[in-house]
């Protein structure tokens, strides 16, 4: 469960929801330490890639509780963030639409691309090294990362390629859905010292 769940807001400069659908039925709610963090990280990345933009998922309800057809995103405590892609060399959006199942539905190729579309290594990579740096100034931690073990590759090798390797920890197996249009992200609390 989940005691005073916060929304993320719909958008702001550099971020936007997956859907305003999945906004107005409360499925975009996060633990208040985890809301700091997604929007303190984004916030840095307007300064470092100010060319960049970036989507997030789906959350969880206010209250928490099971999320189908999740089988995490009960506490508060996980994110799902869409992958940044590329459209002739400029940061785009994902394209997300009912027709899609809001982004969830696209399936990118083992070089990261779909359509038109390319994942932006880069900008993924800038993104978790963010997140990161915002858990440790919040006290709290980053469990794991779910993201399609074929893709990995690419991802580790960017700029924070090494820096991801050694401070998080990613799936090594294929999980129940394919996470190659999302990368989905668990964070935990640190336990208090008696």
């Amino acid at each position: 469960m989940l005691e005073d769940g916060v929304e993320l807001p719909k958008s702001r400069q550099n971020f936007q929801t997956y859907s305003s659908i999945g906004n107005l039925l409360g499925r975009t709610y996060v633990h208040s330490k985890v809301h700091k963090v997604v929007l303190d990280s984004y916030k840095n990345l307007e300064e470092s890639y100010p060319n960049k933009v970036f989507m997030y998922g789906e959350t969880g309800w206010k209250e928490g509780g099971k999320f189908k057809p999740h089988k995490t995103h009960q506490n508060g405590l996980s994110v799902d963030f869409m992958v940044s892609v590329l459209k002739s060399g400029k940061s785009v959006y994902l394209p997300t639409s009912p027709f899609n199942k809001f982004g969830y539905n696209v399936e990118f190729n083992t070089h990261g691309e779909f359509e038109k579309y390319k994942i932006d290594f880069e900008a993924i990579s800038a993104h978790l090294y963010e997140l990161h740096k915002e858990t440790k100034a919040q006290g709290i931690e980053i469990w794991r990362v779910i993201f399609a073990p074929e893709l990995q590759p690419l991802l580790f090798n960017t700029e924070y390629g090494e820096y991801l390797k050694t401070n998080l920890q990613f799936s090594k197996k294929r999980s129940w859905v394919r996470h190659d249009e999302h990368y989905h992200v668990d964070f935990k609390m640190k336990c208090k010292k008696l």
